[in-house]
């Protein structure tokens, strides 16, 4: 309401300065004009949507374009960098701000990077490329134990609750899935009608808390949890184990965002902070876990399931693979997150200390798969600052089948990062419960953005495929992808890091993983 007091203010004052300019003075016009154009492009801010900002902050909000206009003068590249302290060579938040408003082109002159730095990375073209494919392949998710086997996406909507996020966020966030065809996770917030309202295709995830499927002692309910897998739009379950930007810990939803539409999505009291446990109440051992996962897949009638983790311990993961081949079953899907993966809140030790980098974690989980003779039943996601299409290609190379994006879906949705998330005041309506900051964010214009942002990620993952000689995915190889070591040498991915052929752990593990591979124990994670 005061945005709107002031802007009706400055035409009540243009309106009596003009009245005072015809009656009293000419001199009063040079009041009069400015007033009266305030006045006017306050009015123009609130009722158009395509900027949440101006919306919600009518006139101050330009200063924010202004400045954005003017920063490739100023800055000609992020100053934030990746888990390996190589600086972006681009904005990564423009390009996704171009492809997601539609205009993203080519750019002039050469790369921005320094070429010879060590770590820089690059994917190796072919001398023989191919067409790239009209339509982009998908990924089949669904083990010998699925009855429901699902096609996703080669990019997904990263997991992000309501509650975390307003109804209009995940409104937006589910019908560009809808319109894309590809996969929205729920986050670990419940299953909530802003969710299901747009029909697109879900990932649901169950975290500590069991959101949405919980007892009153908060412990797991199968009934409740069978009913809502039910759901059509539910085409995946998913356990969250543990959060890159934070594992270890289990997440916060401060009280004043905790109103009772979200308290009865959760299951929890309204206006209370909500912390999830760091651990599950459910398992305690790895054969445990895969046994729950196992029932998760029965209690949905059959649709795939798996797990999310941020890795740690390669021995604990390698008991899990252990209790895999003990219990004869396996889940359909593992999504790897990686320590350098956003959050709305965090302690800041957690996310700059703890945790393992996405490029390791895939190569842990993929190897201990392979290794295991497990890898053809099940598919791998990677999730943390995948952006961009060579963010994309990367992680497929590193051992991925697909990827899930957060923050640049937030960024297509009207995320600034004005790291307000946590205080319920965000200024674009992305991460507010207040109704009057969240219907700046108009749903119809973000749905479209979303669903543009995954289109050309993905077209320009699959070009550059095609530029190395590759249209499926599965061709991808370790040596096609290279790191600069020092400014006189570089190696592929290949020789940089140990590779495991299919079933070498049961046949004759490597030295380097004897040790681990050894002490695994089905029974008990070991610390």
């Amino acid at each position: 309401m005061i945005r709107i007091g002031m802007v009706v203010l400055a035409l009540a004052a243009a309106l009596a300065a003009v009245a005072a300019a015809v009656a009293l003075s000419p001199w009063w016009w040079f009041a009069a004009v400015p007033l009266l154009l305030l006045g006017l492009l306050g009015t123009w801010d609130l009722a158009q949507r395509k900027h949440s900002v101006l919306r919600n902050y009518p006139v101050l909000g330009h200063a924010r374009f202004l400045l954005e206009h003017v920063r490739p003068e100023l800055q000609q590249y992020f100053v934030e960098r990746n888990f390996d302290g190589r600086p972006f060579d681009r904005d990564v938040r423009s390009i996704v701000y171009e492809r997601a408003k539609g205009t993203d082109a080519e750019q002039p002159y050469g790369t921005e990077r320094d070429v010879y730095a060590p770590g820089y990375e690059f994917l190796v073209p072919s001398m023989a490329p191919r067409e790239a494919p009209g339509t982009p392949p998908r990924v089949r998710v669904g083990g010998p134990d699925c009855a429901k086997p699902y096609d996703m996406a080669l990019l997904n909507v990263s997991a992000m609750s309501f509650g975390s996020l307003s109804s209009n966020a995940i409104l937006a966030l589910n019908g560009g899935a809808a319109a894309g065809g590809f996969a929205h996770d729920t986050g670990e917030g419940g299953l909530s009608e802003y969710h299901l309202r747009p029909g697109g295709d879900l990932v649901w995830e169950i975290g500590t808390g069991y959101f949405g499927c919980r007892t009153r002692d908060g412990d797991f309910d199968p009934k409740e949890f069978a009913d809502k897998a039910a759901h059509d739009q539910v085409k995946c379950v998913s356990l969250k184990l543990s959060q890159g930007a934070k594992p270890g810990i289990g997440g916060v939803l401060p009280g004043p965002k905790v109103n009772a539409e979200i308290a009865g999505v959760r299951d929890v009291p309204e206006g209370r902070t909500v912390i999830s446990p760091p651990y599950h109440r459910v398992f305690s051992t790895p054969r445990e876990l895969v046994r729950f996962v196992a029932r998760m897949r029965e209690l949905s009638g059959g649709k795939p399931t798996g797990f999310k983790l941020c890795v740690g311990s390669r021995q604990q993961f390698l008991a899990v693979c252990r209790a895999m081949l003990e219990e004869g079953t396996t889940p359909d899907f593992i999504i790897v997150d990686g320590a350098e993966g956003g959050t709305g809140a965090a302690p800041l030790e957690f996310a700059d200390h703890v945790g393992t980098p996405l490029t390791e974690g895939l190569l842990t989980v993929h190897n201990s798969l392979v290794g295991a003779g497990l890898r053809d039943r099940i598919r791998i996601g990677a999730s943390g600052k995948i952006a961009t299409g060579a963010d994309l290609v990367k992680r497929l190379v590193q051992g991925a089948d697909y990827g899930n994006a957060a923050r640049a879906m937030m960024f297509a949705v009207g995320c600034i990062q004005a790291q307000r998330c946590h205080t319920n005041r965000c200024p674009t309506g992305v991460t507010t419960q207040d109704p009057r900051r969240a219907r700046a964010l108009d749903v119809g214009d973000k749905t479209q953005r979303v669903q543009r942002l995954q289109a050309a990620t993905v077209a320009s993952a699959v070009e550059l495929m095609a530029s190395m000689g590759v249209t499926d995915p599965a061709d991808l190889r370790p040596h096609m992808l290279r790191r600069r070591i020092d400014p006189y040498t570089e190696r592929s991915y290949e020789e940089l890091y140990e590779w495991l052929a299919p079933g070498q752990l049961l046949t004759g593990p490597p030295e380097s993983w004897a040790a681990d591979w050894k002490a695994a124990d089905p029974d008990r994670f070991t610390v």
